[in-house]
């Protein structure tokens, strides 16, 4: 096969998959095609070509992915429900994580209840908050 039409195959197959996933999994790639494709217009040889793919790739992974990942982190917003972290509740209905059952009042809010160690944590206990998993407070029994 044509090793420029291979690179150029590569490029656009390596592009779509970009396009499809959007994860920066094989933007990388596209990069070291095409100087692959222009090491093979220019005639060199496929060894070469080879080792412009990947060095290029790689390259071009190191130093790009870093920033782009930097500015694509996403930003935690803490919200109100976030407060009920680290404080006490009380246990209005038994917690049992086998059969889902559980729920705590805490900061005059009932909410749904887990136990972050499995044990069964009995009616009127007190509890205190590790932390929020959905619309689920995950609790260990304050001692």
């Amino acid at each position: 096969m044509n090793m420029i039409l291979l690179w150029a195959i590569a490029a656009v197959v390596f592009a779509v998959l970009e396009g499809v996933t959007a994860q920066l999994v094989s933007i990388w790639f596209v990069t070291g095609s095409v100087a692959a494709l222009i090491a093979a217009v220019c005639g060199a040889p496929i060894w070469l070509q080879a080792v412009l793919f990947f060095a290029v790739s790689l390259a071009v992974l190191a130093l790009v992915r870093p920033m782009i990942k930097k500015q694509l982190k996403t930003v935690r917003h803490k919200t109100n429900a976030d407060r009920c972290i680290g404080q006490q509740g009380v246990v209005l209905e038994a917690i049992d994580n086998l059969h889902t059952t559980g729920q705590v009042k805490v900061d005059g809010k009932v909410w749904t209840a887990r136990s972050s160690d499995n044990s069964i944590i009995p009616k009127d206990s007190l509890v205190t908050v590790d932390k929020i998993d959905g619309v689920k407070l995950i609790v260990t029994p304050t001692e």
